[in-house]
């Protein structure tokens, strides 16, 4: 997720400006449906790519060298395809006007730490809390 957005430049929002405003939402989402569909092209290009590359090798090593790059290629995509479902969910949010504020606190989420990742729903402190948590846990 991250730099999902390395194609656009920072939201610059002009002094007074609200929080979360048509063009910030609007910002947000053009990032986010751009992401989506750069991971939507590069899973149709995997898979295209994987039945091209369907050979059967007759060398054991070969043929485990080659499993090994598929799974590892599979995991990566998994991985896209949760994140997809994490910037449609992002969209949702966005549309109704849900986007920018903490699920935990209701706290504005802040435009520095959206930019860098856009499907946060958790202000800096709560985030910060929720991975203490994890640690304890783990333990």
């Amino acid at each position: 997720m991250d730099l999902l957005h390395k194609n656009f430049p920072s939201y610059a929002p002009k002094k007074g400006e609200e929080y979360m405003n048509p063009k910030q939402r609007a910002h947000f989402k053009k990032i986010l449906e751009s992401a989506k569909m750069e991971m939507l092209e590069d899973i149709e290009r995997t898979v295209h790519a994987m039945q091209d590359d369907a050979t059967l090798f007759a060398d054991p090593n070969d043929r485990a060298s080659q499993e090994s790059d598929i799974a590892l290629e599979l995991r990566n995509r998994d991985r896209e395809r949760k994140l997809i479902k994490k910037i449609d969910e992002t969209i949702a949010r966005i549309e109704s006007g849900d986007y920018g504020y903490c699920e935990n606190c209701g706290v504005e989420i802040g435009l520095k730490r959206l930019e860098a990742r856009p499907t946060a729903t958790l202000c800096i402190d709560c985030k910060t809390l929720d991975e203490l948590r994890e640690r304890q846990v783990a333990k």
